[in-house]
């Protein structure tokens, strides 16, 4: 019963927010592009802060854990990422992950302006990319076996030996009372 009403909560979302603008102006009314790295430091008022922002509008979607496995995520037919592995992210710049919040891919919406700061958003970047750390990494892919080494060359047969010379007894020593 609650399924239905997310899925179309969800969906209503989307299209609102696809009718708002989705670029960040300046003071003087032109666009402003986002730094190419993340300028922020995080802190833990920062990452709260970015936690409850995550909680309330990313985890609908990417799950309270960011493993993408949701049943709303089903219903539509996302492949989301799943950034408890740490290696889903590490092709990903933290400008395209800034870029892809504050844009919208897809069918995610886009993070305006509005609702956070660019600030904020950078500090959900890091939380995001702290969600694969203290993970368990990927078991290793396994190692194929060696190839089987090569026949050793035959070894020629060595020298004869010639005998070792006859030692000669040994005198025997009288016995001392």
């Amino acid at each position: 019963m609650l399924k239905p009403f997310l899925v179309f909560s969800a969906v209503i979302l989307f299209k609102i927010a696809a009718l708002t603008p989705t670029s960040t102006l300046a003071a003087g009314g032109t666009p402003q592009e986002p730094a190419s790295t993340n300028p922020v430091r995080p802190t833990a008022a920062s990452q709260e802060k970015a936690k409850k922002m995550y909680a309330m509008d990313c985890a609908i979607c990417h799950g309270d854990n960011g493993d993408g496995k949701t049943d709303l995520a089903k219903d539509m037919s996302l492949t989301l990422l799943d950034w408890t592995d740490p290696k889903s992210l590490g092709g990903k710049s933290d400008q395209e992950l800034f870029n892809q919040i504050r844009k919208g891919k897809d069918k995610m919406p886009p993070e305006d302006a509005s609702r956070a700061k660019d600030a904020e958003v950078w500090n959900l970047v890091i939380y995001i990319r702290g969600m694969s750390k203290n993970q368990p990494a990927a078991p290793a892919a396994p190692v194929a076996p060696a190839a089987p080494a090569a026949p050793a060359a035959p070894v020629a047969p060595a020298a004869p030996v010639a005998p070792a010379a006859p030692v000669a007894p040994a005198a025997p020593v009288a016995p001392t009372n």
